[in-house]
């Protein structure tokens, strides 16, 4: 895996960090390869059980590297950044199976139907454990969007977020219209995509783009990584797994969706060593899933 990324493992929480500090951590090829990389390397590693997402240096993500947009003012843009992967690729992963229990409808552990560009901020979305990002600094353009693929974010009251792209006369690219509309109204989300502006941490959390306003995001996210570490691994991901597939089925399917996937988990051995530990007033032993 390249420098770009690094990850320290320590008692199920992952941290991630983004390991370009004197460019801001801004974006270039290698950052997009790493971003993906360091994702689908935790989707196989099972003593993984929360990851806190954050940025080295002065800022979480300035955006795109500024070398890029030198390439674009010269009408060149490299393919690798916006070439989807192959349509049966695409179908085979977001096709329905609730009747066995039902499974992520958004691949596990990969960037799924996601393209080059698109994979390292959806990633960390459909990463099977949840992922908290702190910000700091700034989150500009691709730097936001790779934070919207967090399943939570914290932010300093005075962090710098903005849906960018429009600045350099282009739209989100990087899955930022598949987590945005999710997180604020269809009017926001439009305001903030046609202007560019620019929102503080506190902003951010009223529209709701930040869960919650921190003055040390980092420590406040490993906190609650932490905490969510301490709950079962198994009803941790298949809450996850629920939660990503619910928005993306009918009535009828995220019914049997959550009955399957709960009828999965009752007596399970965590499951159970859930129960048992709460009635006996004593902190759980969990197993990692296999």
């Amino acid at each position: 895996m390249s420098d770009r990324v690094t990850i320290d493992l320590k008692a199920g929480v992952a941290d991630v960090r983004l390991n370009r500090p004197d460019k801001m951590n801004a974006v270039d090829p290698p950052m997009f390869e790493a971003l993906t990389e360091a994702g689908n390397a935790l989707a196989q590693e099972p003593g993984v059980r929360a990851v806190v997402l954050s940025g080295e240096g002065r800022g979480f993500c300035a955006g795109l590297d500024m070398a890029s947009f030198a390439a674009m003012s010269q009408g060149d843009r490299k393919e690798k950044t916006t070439e989807s992967k192959t349509e049966s690729k695409t179908e085979s992963k977001t096709e329905s199976k609730t009747e066995s229990g039902g499974r992520n409808l958004l691949s596990e552990g990969s960037a799924g139907p996601a393209n080059f560009a698109q994979g390292a901020a959806w990633v960390w979305r459909t990463l099977p454990v949840p992922v908290i990002a702190a910000i700091h600094g700034v989150a500009y353009g691709a730097g936001l969007q790779i934070a919207l693929g967090a399943d939570m974010r914290i932010t300093t009251p005075d962090a710098r977020l903005s849906v960018m792209e429009i600045k350099w006369g282009l739209i989100p690219d990087m899955s930022g219209t598949q987590t945005l509309r999710h997180l604020v109204r269809d009017d926001v989300a439009r305001e903030l995509t046609f202007t560019g502006r620019i929102i503080s941490g506190e902003e951010a959390r009223e529209l709701g783009l930040a869960t919650r306003v921190d003055d040390n995001p980092h420590q406040a996210a490993y906190d609650m990584a932490m905490e969510i570490a301490s709950k079962s691994p198994d009803g941790i991901r298949a809450g996850k797994e629920l939660l990503n597939s619910a928005s993306l089925v009918s009535l009828e399917e995220g019914l049997q969706l959550e009955a399957g996937i709960q009828k999965r988990l009752i007596g399970k051995p965590n499951q159970v060593e859930a129960v048992r530990a709460n009635l006996e007033k004593r902190a759980p032993d969990f197993n990692d899933p296999e």
